[in-house]
C-alpha cells in the first residue's frame, strides 16, 4: 500500500531540503526524495551545492589560498616558510570530509524535524484523488502519494555540442573538483562563477591557466567599473582571460586536450592543455521526472513553468530553484523553498528577486546586489554613485589585501539604495549589510549614519555611502 504524505519534495538540494524541513515545522507530514550517492553508495542529500558546487569549491578555494599565502605573502609578515608543498590527495580528502559533514547534517535535520527521507529517484506516476502518485526508484522501489508536491530537482552542467564530459580530460564542475594532480596547463571555457573559481584554485596551486570567454566583455552581469577592477587583479595574478573568442574543434588524446579557437583579432589559435573545464552554464534537470505522465508544463529551455509564487500549471504541484526561472543560486532556491512551504500552509511566503545577492568567491571576492550602473543608465534612472577604495581602509591595509572598492548607487531624488557592488576582501560577507538595507528601503544616508566598528572592512561601505553625497570621513 502506498505511503500517504501531505507534502512530497522531489530533490534534496538547497531548495528541496529547506522546503521539506519548513513544511514539517509547519505541521505537515513530509517526505523528501533524493538520489545523490556518496562514494560508498549511501545517501548524500544537499544537491549540486553540497556535493559538487558551492561547498566543495569553497573548501578548495580556502586550501589553495592558504598555499598561496604561505608561498607568496607570509614573508611580508616576517614569517619564513621554505619548501612549501601541497598534498593534493589530502586537500581533496579534506574537501570530501567537508561535503560529508554537510550531507550528514541534512540527514540529522530531517530526523530532528520528522521528515521521512527516501533515497532514490523520484518521478511522477499519475494524478490520483487528492494528490499525486510518486515512484521512488532506489535500493527498494516504493510508491508514495502526496497531496502537494514540490519539485526541486536542480540543474546539470551544460556540455559543448559534440564534446561530452568524460570527467578525465573534459571536465564539468564535478570533475574540476576531483583533479588528482596539479595540471601543468589547464584550459577553461567560460569566465563565469565556476570558470573563475576553479581557475583560481588551480592557478594558485601552480597551473598555467587560460580561460576562454565568447563574450567581448568580462563579467557582463557585473557592474562595469567593478568588473574592470576585478579583471586588473586577475591579470596581475597571472590568470589568463581571453575575451571575444570563438571556440572551434576540440580534440582529446593521450597527451591531453587541444582547443582550437579564433581570438578577438580573428587569429586562429590552438591551445594545448592537460585538462579542459567546460563552464558555459547549466540546464534545468527534469531527467527521469516523467512530467508527461501528469502534463507538467516545461518551457523552451526545459525549465518547469511557474508563476510568481512557484505554482506550476498543475494544482498542488510547485517547483523551486534551478529547475525554474530566475538565477541559479542556492540561496535563491532556499528562499523559494521556504516561501512555498509557507504558501501551502496558507501563509504569505516572501521572495524579493531584487535583493538576492550574487557572489564570486575569487580573490578578490566579487559581490553585488541590486542594479548595476549600466542598467540604471539603460533604464533612464537618475542616480548618484559613490565609491571608496580598500586601499584607503585601515583594516584592509592591516590584512595586506587592499585590492578593490565598494560602490553605492542611490536614487538621485530619494537617496534610496538601488545597488551595491563590491570587489575586494570579504565581499561575500560585506554584501549582507546592503541586502538588509535594500530590503528595508534604506537610503545611502542611513548607511552613512550607522556606526561601524573601527577598524573594519565595513567602514568602506560607510565611506562609499558617504561618497554618494560627495562626503567622506576617510578613516
Amino acid at each position: 500500500m502506498s505511503q500517504q504524505f501531505d507534502v512530497i519534495v522531489i530533490g534534496g538540494g538547497p531548495g528541496g531540503y529547506i522546503a521539506a524541513i519548513r513544511a514539517a515545522q509547519l505541521g505537515f507530514k513530509v517526505a523528501c526524495i533524493d538520489e545523490w550517492k556518496n562514494a560508498a553508495g549511501g545517501p548524500a542529500p544537499g544537491g549540486t551545492c553540497t556535493n559538487v558546487g558551492c561547498i566543495p569549491s569553497k573548501a578548495l578555494l580556502q586550501s589553495s589560498e592558504h598555499f598561496e599565502h604561505a608561498n607568496k605573502h607570509f614573508a611580508d609578515h616576517g614569517i619564513t616558510a621554505t619548501n612549501v608543498k601541497i598534498d593534493i590527495a589530502k586537500m581533496i580528502g579534506r574537501k570530501d570530509t567537508v561535503v560529508k559533514q554537510n550531507n550528514d547534517g541534512i540527514l540529522y535535520l530531517f530526523k530532528k524535524n520528522k521528515v521521512s527521507f527516501f533515497h532514490g529517484r523520484g518521478s511522477f506516476v499519475k494524478a490520483v484523488d487528492g494528490g499525486y502518485e510518486i515512484a521512488v526508484a532506489g535500493a527498494q522501489n516504493e510508491t508514495l502519494v502526496g497531496k502537494q508536491v514540490i519539485v526541486a530537482t536542480g540543474s546539470n552542467a551544460r556540455a559543448l555540442p559534440g564534446v561530452p564530459f568524460d570527467e578525465e580530460l573534459v571536465l564539468s564542475n564535478d570533475g574540476a573538483l576531483r583533479i588528482g594532480a596539479v595540471p601543468k596547463k589547464l584550459a577553461l571555457i567560460g569566465s563565469g562563477v565556476i570558470g573563475l573559481e576553479m581557475g583560481s584554485v588551480w592557478r594558485r596551486l601552480g597551473s598555467d591557466v587560460t580561460i576562454l570567454e565568447g563574450l567581448p566583455t568580462f563579467l557582463g552581469a557585473v557592474d562595469e567599473q567593478i568588473a574592470k577592477e576585478a579583471k586588473k587583479a586577475f591579470d596581475k595574478q597571472g590568470l589568463k582571460i581571453e575575451l571575444g573568442v570563438k571556440v572551434g574543434e576540440i580534440k582529446t588524446g593521450k597527451k591531453g586536450v587541444t582547443v582550437n579557437y579564433t581570438n578577438a583579432k580573428g587569429e586562429a589559435v590552438a591551445l594545448e592543455a592537460d585538462k579542459l573545464v567546460v563552464s558555459i552554464g547549466r540546464v534545468p534537470n527534469t531527467n527521469g521526472l516523467n512530467v508527461e505522465a501528469v502534463g507538467l508544463q516545461l518551457d523552451e529551455r526545459g525549465a518547469i513553468v511557474v508563476d510568481a509564487d512557484c505554482r506550476t500549471n498543475l494544482p498542488g504541484v510547485w517547483a523551486v530553484g534551478d529547475v525554474v526561472r530566475g538565477p541559479m543560486l542556492a540561496h535563491k532556491a532556499e528562499e523559494e523553498g521556504v516561501a512555498v512551504a509557507e504558501r501551502i500552509a496558507g501563509q504569505h511566503g516572501h521572495v524579493n528577486f531584487n535583493t538576492i545577492p550574487w557572489v564570486i568567491y575569487t580573490s578578490p571576492e566579487i559581490a553585488w546586489v541590486g542594479r548595476t550602473e549600466q542598467q540604471l543608465k539603460a533604464d533612464g534612472v537618475a542616480y548618484k554613485a559613490g565609491t571608496f577604495p580598500f586601499l584607503a581602509n585601515g583594516r584592509a591595509r592591516a590584512l595586506g589585501d587592499t585590492t578593490g572598492m565598494v560602490k553605492f548607487l542611490a536614487d538621485a531624488a530619494t537617496d534610496e539604495i538601488l545597488g551595491v557592488h563590491i570587489v575586494g576582501p570579504m565581499a561575500s560577507e560585506l554584501i549582507a549589510e546592503a541586502v538588509v538595507a535594500m530590503e528595508f528601503k534604506a537610503s545611502a544616508e542611513d548607511i552613512a549614519r550607522i556606526c561601524h566598528a573601527h577598524p573594519s572592512l565595513s567602514e568602506a561601505t560607510k565611506e562609499a555611502a558617504l561618497a554618494v553625497d560627495k562626503r567622506t570621513l576617510n578613516f
